[in-house]
Formats: structure tokens, C-alpha cells, sequence
């Protein structure tokens, strides 16, 4: 083992935080690839016009919501994968069983996370419903169907939108201001929850606490599995079993309703 590998162990967080695995993040060192500050600007304004897609793409149902829901990672992907080449695959690892209970864990941890700040900003604040699935059980089948593909893309577009710009932030902070690499990666991890949870003022009728402090915690817990496995697809599955939960729980709900 190098004396360079052994000083970056040395900086890691303990067990509870990241895996003794060996993994580091990617780039925000110049490994395996160095990607200039530059580039990481164009590719988090990148992420911006990917969610302005997701916005602003005119869709009457969630079959037409198909396309800016892939559009919303498909482009700030398509910038990265231009910049990075054969190495924008570092964002994602081999999933493992123990990635798949990991995101079952962070999915369960999230919803009692989430649930217990709700409690506590709604009784202070209060809050606006999420009404993503209300027009989702006239479509029918065909129609659930293409929420759940639609929604699943677009969790995984989320996961895009917050890991680039927390990568980003990291090699701005440790590469060119000097900081340390844990110090770095807290201040991305954080920065990037605000940053989540701006882009869901829209969703939650700018209800700013709710924004971010229910939305911004959901986050932190999210990107936590990131920061454990150093895989994109373990913070996804664990944001899309969250998510589903939800959704699932809501159309069983209003369907139930509907019927009584």
C-alpha cells in the first residue's frame, strides 16, 4: 500500500460514516481523472437545464412526462460522460447484497428521518402536500406503469443533480482552496442538501421550511449512502424504495378512498 493511500485512510471517517472497503470518492482529487474547475461549472449548470426540463416540459399525463423525466439526468450525464470519457463510469459500482440491504437500510432510516423532522416543522410551519400521484390512477394501468418507470428515472436524475454538483464542490474545496478531504466533503454534503431542497420549493408551494428542513434532512440521509458506498446506484435504490413507499401508500390510500 502506498504512503499516499495510507494518508487518505487516515482522513476518512469512521466505520459508521464510510466503509472500510478501500473506496474514495472519484475526481475531487484528480483520480482517476482530473476534471477542471471549468468543466465542473459547466456541469452543474448542466444539472440546472436537465431540472428546468423537468420543470418546464409541457406533459399532461406521466406518459408524456416520460420525456423531460429522462431528459432531467440525461443531460448533465451526456456533459459529464463528454468531459470524463471512459471514466464517468467511477460513479458507479458492481452492486453487491450488501448494497441492497444498505438500501433498504438508508430507505427506512430516510422515512423515519423525514417523518420525524415533518412532525416538528408541520406543527410549527406547516406543510404542502406532495400531489405527484393525484392524476396518476386515471390513467389506468398503462398509466401507473409509466409513473412508476417515470418516477424511477427521475429519483435517479435527483441522485445526478446532487452527487455531480457534491463532487463538484469537493474538488473546488480540497483540489483548489486546500482543504482537507473530510472538511471538504462536509461542507459539500451539506451545501448540496440546501441545494436539494431549493430545487423543491416549486413541489411544496415555496414552503421554505419544509423545503429545507424536511426535504434538506431526507437529503442528507440519501447522500449519506453515497458518502458510505461511493456508488451512485445504492443512494438511488435506497431514494427510490423511499419514494415508492410514499407514492404506493398514497395511490393504495385514495383508491380506498374512492371506493368506500
Amino acid at each position: 500500500m502506498s504512503a499516499r493511500v495510507k494518508v487518505q485512510d487516515k482522513q476518512r471517517f469512521g466505520r459508521l460514516i464510510e466503509r472500510s472497503d478501500g473506496r474514495d470518492f472519484p475526481y475531487y482529487n484528480g483520480e482517476p481523472v482530473e476534471v477542471a474547475a471549468w468543466k465542473w461549472g459547466l456541469i452543474v449548470l448542466a444539472c440546472i437545464a436537465g431540472f428546468a426540463a423537468l420543470i418546464f416540459y409541457p406533459a399532461a399525463n406521466d406518459v408524456q412526462a416520460l420525456v423531460p423525466r429522462i431528459l432531467f439526468p440525461a443531460i448533465p450525464l451526456a456533459l459529464f460522460i463528454y468531459f470524463t470519457g471512459s471514466y464517468w463510469t467511477s460513479l458507479f459500482k458492481k452492486l453487491s447484497g450488501m448494497d441492497f440491504l444498505t438500501m433498504a437500510g438508508f430507505a427506512a432510516l430516510n422515512l423515519a428521518v423525514s417523518s420525524g423532522v415533518g412532525v416538528i416543522v408541520m406543527s410549527i410551519f406547516g406543510a404542502n402536500a406532495n400531489t405527484a400521484t393525484d392524476s396518476t390512477a386515471a390513467g389506468g394501468p398503462g398509466g401507473i406503469a409509466a409513473f412508476y418507470l417515470g418516477t424511477g428515472i427521475q429519483l435517479f436524475g435527483e441522485e445526478i443533480f446532487t452527487i455531480l454538483p457534491f463532487l463538484a464542490i469537493m474538488y473546488l474545496l480540497h483540489t483548489k482552496a486546500g482543504m482537507s478531504r473530510n472538511t471538504a466533503m462536509l461542507v459539500a454534503w451539506f451545501a448540496t442538501a440546501l441545494w436539494f431542497g431549493a430545487a423543491h420549493l416549486p413541489t411544496y408551494g415555496w414552503n421554505f421550511a419544509q423545503a429545507f428542513l424536511i426535504i434538506g434532512s431526507a437529503r442528507l440521509v440519501l447522500t449519506l449512502a453515497y458518502i458510505r458506498t461511493k456508488n451512485i446506484l445504492v443512494s438511488t435504490g435506497a431514494h427510490i424504495i423511499n419514494d415508492w413507499t410514499i407514492f404506493t401508500f398514497s395511490l393504495v390510500a385514495a383508491a380506498a378512498a374512492s371506493a368506500a
